[in-house]
């Protein structure tokens, strides 16, 4: 089938609300996973053996059951339970605690790679244990951690389509009803992977320049 240019150009409004959407969701998300991820790593490094039994069962559940599950369990069993979220929301607080359970173990391994001596330095300075993780240890542990959140940032792009079955409007769930509608499979398509090229490849090479600027 010949890729109609009138077409595409038609279509191109409705895949950028869907791709809106997209951003929207992906963003809040990977906030969430960040600053879930971060409490849940320094959890581990507890005291108490209840907390850090709760976050390996934390993490053992999202990393071994696939996000589709999970999206579903939020979605259509939360409800019997007597809780219910939007569907946005569903997929905020999907993505959210899916990908925090992988940047928790990335924190933890940042953190313990810190020398022992900087520790040491942070008692010697008489630091309590809240200075010294914000002014010491999570500086450091940040650093060497952007080139994988950028990828872990770029594989929720990739996770998107998956909202569609929690009926998110996002561009996946767009695109899929534009062709429906039409019976044109191509353009709209083609127009959604190049619109999830044009968010990746900025994404990428934003996180590249970062993590130049790092070792300048």
């Amino acid at each position: 089938m010949e890729f109609d240019w009138a077409f595409a150009w038609s279509i191109t409004p409705d895949l950028l609300r869907g791709l809106l959407v997209t951003v929207q969701v992906v963003v809040l998300g990977f906030v969430v996973a960040v600053v879930l991820g971060l409490l849940l790593a320094i959890a581990q490094r507890s005291a108490w053996t209840s907390v850090r039994a709760a976050c390996a069962g934390y993490l053992s559940f999202f990393r071994s059951t696939p996000l589709m599950v999970q999206l579903y369990v939020l979605f259509f069993a939360l409800p019997l339970a007597g809780l219910t979220l939007p569907p946005f929301a569903t997929g905020v607080v999907g993505l959210g605690l899916y990908y925090a359970a992988y940047i928790a173990e990335a924190f933890r391994g940042a953190i313990e790679d810190i020398p022992p001596g900087q520790w040491e330095a942070a008692r010697a300075l008489d630091f309590d244990r809240a200075t010294t993780w914000r002014r010491l240890i999570l500086p450091q542990a940040f650093k060497p951690l952007l080139p994988v959140l950028g990828n872990y940032l770029i594989g929720m792009f990739k996770e998107t389509p998956l909202l569609a079955v929690i009926t998110i409007p996002e561009l996946f769930q767009a695109a899929k009803q534009v062709a429906g509608m039409s019976y044109r499979y191509t353009e709209p398509y083609t127009l959604m992977a190049l619109m999830f090229l044009a968010i990746s490849v900025p994404t990428s090479l934003l996180f590249k320049y970062l993590e130049h600027r790092r070792h300048a």
